[in-house]
């Protein structure tokens, strides 16, 4: 069993008593990240964040008995500059539109010390970066992000210029994102550790595959190199006077004509495939109205309220597929109550999230469909029209009722029927357990105009 308490800490040396320097001068920075106070937090916030074993198979919980046994050797190697990061362990997340997102999993001592890493990189690099750069940032969020392009549209940047980066984390140019990072962040041995995360490679079927170009993707300090490189768009669009908005890849530019955002689309594109050895799915990018397109997943449009934020028609598909899911009949082996406990999982952080939106009636008839969804489960399990008059009479259904629930209609129209929503009511899945999407948005609204903070509330 795991020693509990002050004694299962990690022995991780001191950092050294004399102040040291970070920064754009700072020789000393590896020391700094190797400091006892630096790698317990770092430490504490990998337990905290959990998540799968690496290509080594150790496994979260054991990260503190290996560095018990093993951290004065991996320290010594880190100072040296012989520690070499073990190759992430690759795998396919799929997309809602197609396709599949590849991650890598770097093993825990690998997160341990690209964590402690990104707690001394990101204050040497967080003040220069962009007022319109949001992603993966202290104090910033994706909410922030759409507010500040609802502003833009609200000033009369009525067209949008949508850039999608193809593979973004697959293709950055490791030498010019190094030479970035070497800008102000001057220890040679820091240098030379990021570089060998960049190049640890991929392990595919037993074979280690190199990596020439791009970020781990999974990794801690993935989204802040990101920045560090994308932080010259940032400053080039900066420099042409563009409202803009930024969060990690995902990068909108607001224009006032169709025509200036084809010129400036032109224009961009090829900043981004010259200068930064970038390559635009010119497919996926576009200029259009901005409710036409989505942005971290709204969009935005006008009404005679003025410029509202909405669900982007992609987010309700993506999540009715999710709790199609949940509802399927061939989930034979779940009860009710497991559904119930799985959609709660599932929808309470969407909606905190998507809360944002505007448009309260989006979440009514999701919750709506939902219900609808769960009682055609029901019907499903029952079969048979005598079992079903029977469960449907133990629930309250009136006698004269009986006649409707034969039916030679699919489950999905006897699951809008009169006695099926005579019983199985609004009260009864409330009280069932299950999460209502438009009290969620509610509630989550109201704590934000309680707390003052809108949607810059912690919430995600």
């Amino acid at each position: 069993m795991e020693a509990r308490g002050p004694q299962a800490e990690p022995r991780v040396p001191m950092a050294p008593t004399e102040e040291l320097v970070h920064g754009e001068q700072g020789t000393d920075l590896l020391e700094e990240v190797l400091g006892r106070g630096n790698m317990l937090k770092a430490l504490a916030r990998v337990e905290g964040n959990r998540g799968a074993a690496g290509v080594d198979g150790m496994e979260v919980g054991e990260l503190r008995a290996y560095l018990r046994v093993h951290w004065e050797g991996i320290r010594e190697q880190l100072r040296e500059g012989s520690y070499r990061p073990q190759p992430v362990r690759r795998v396919e997340i799929p997309k809602p539109d197609g396709g599949v997102r590849e991650l890598g999993i770097p093993t825990v001592v690998d997160r341990l010390i690209q964590q402690a890493l990104l707690q001394l990189l990101t204050p040497i690099f967080e003040p220069h970066f962009s007022e319109a750069s949001f992603g993966f940032r202290p104090g910033r969020s994706a909410h922030q992000a759409v507010k500040r392009a609802e502003a833009y549209v609200a000033e009369g940047y009525g067209w949008v210029v949508d850039l999608d980066i193809e593979k973004f984390f697959d293709r950055v140019n490791h030498d010019m994102l190094m030479a970035r990072v070497a800008r102000k962040a001057t220890d040679k041995r820091v240098l030379k550790l990021i570089r060998g995360y960049l190049n640890a490679g991929v392990l595919l079927n037993g074979v280690v595959v190199a990596s020439e170009e791009g970020t781990p993707q999974g990794g801690a300090i993935s989204p802040l190199l990101a920045n560090v490189l994308l932080d010259d768009l940032d400053k080039e669009l900066e420099k042409r006077g563009h409202r803009f908005v930024r969060y990690a890849d995902d990068c909108n530019i607001y224009v006032k004509s169709e025509r200036a955002g084809q010129r400036v689309k032109e224009s961009v594109v090829e900043f981004l495939e010259k200068k930064l050895k970038l390559k635009v799915n010119r497919g996926k990018s576009g200029v259009a109205r901005p409710k036409l397109r989505k942005f971290l997943g709204f969009r935005l449009f006008r009404d005679k309220a003025g410029v509202r934020i909405g669900l982007a028609p992609k987010t309700v598909l993506r999540v009715k597929a999710a709790i199609r899911g949940l509802t399927r009949a061939s989930r034979g082996g779940w009860t009710m109550g497991e559904r119930i406990r799985r959609l709660r999982v599932k929808l309470v952080g969407w909606v905190r999230y998507f809360a944002l939106a505007d448009t309260a009636s989006v979440f009514e008839e999701l919750d709506k469909w939902l219900r609808r969804r769960l009682r055609m489960v029901y019907w499903r399990q029952w079969k048979r029209g005598r079992t079903r008059r029977r469960n449907l009479r133990a629930l309250g259904m009136p006698e004269w009722m009986g006649r409707m629930v034969i039916s030679q209609k699919g489950p999905w129209r006897n699951a809008g029927s009169p006695p099926m929503q005579a019983v199985l009511t609004k009260a009864y899945w409330a009280k069932s357990g299950l999460v209502s999407l438009t009290e969620e948005y509610r509630k989550t609204r109201n704590e934000w105009r309680t707390a003052g903070c809108g949607p810059a509330c912690p919430v995600v």
